[in-house]
């Protein structure tokens, strides 16, 4: 059977896409770079970076997945989370029959899926997809840093470090800022702007 790891990044940061990873063995596979796997919270920036071309170069199949911070404010950030996957799963080469999630939220799938609490730590397909969707978001904030470097995008990926709270503070949320979330809603001085839930086939 294809079985799909799914895990996701960036759902407590205050700025940036929540990115889900999906990732699929091939039956059997056991690769030399299995023993270096990890949740990636575990890992340092230089081991993930050397992992996640080693991974995709080697499972039967990968994909990304993202929701803007815009439609985390959309929807909130549990549905755009599961939008994230949802976007994660349709990216693979060959679809899924059975998934396997992290943690204990409540999923819809069109295939059977379980849930594993901690399954970045337990599970080889969701630690490689946490993996590569840590790597794809840490990217896209180092590229945006540029756009607006008054907040240490570079640095903290958007979370709610001293420095970047003390920036929020000084100069206001920026467009990739998350203005439902109740720190960049205090520093906007707006309400949150949650109009509805994104629906799923």
């Amino acid at each position: 059977r294809a079985v799909a790891g799914v895990d996701e990044v960036g759902r407590g940061a205050l700025a940036g896409p929540v990115v889900s990873g999906a990732v699929t063995f091939s039956p059997g596979a056991r690769p030399r770079w299995l023993r270096d796997l990890r949740d990636s919270k575990e890992l340092t920036a230089l081991q993930r970076s050397r992992l996640a071309p080693l991974i995709k170069a080697s499972v039967a199949g990968w994909a990304v997945g993202w929701a803007s911070a815009e439609e985390v404010d959309r929807y909130g950030i549990l549905p755009a989370t599961r939008l994230s996957m949802h976007r994660a799963l349709a990216g693979l080469s060959v679809e899924p029959e059975f998934i396997l999630v992290d943690g204990n939220d409540r999923h819809e799938f069109s295939c059977d899926f379980q849930t594993i609490k901690k399954g970045d730590a337990r599970v080889a397909s969701i630690a490689a997809a946490s993996v590569v969707a840590k790597v794809t978001r840490d990217a896209w904030m180092e590229a945006i840093d540029g756009r607006f470097p008054s907040y240490g995008f570079a640095g903290n990926k958007g979370y709610g470090t001293a420095e970047h709270s003390a920036a929020l503070s000084a100069a206001g949320p920026c467009p990739e800022h998350r203005r439902s979330f109740a720190p960049v809603r205090a520093a906007a001085g707006d309400a949150p702007r949650i109009v509805g839930l994104p629906l799923f086939g």
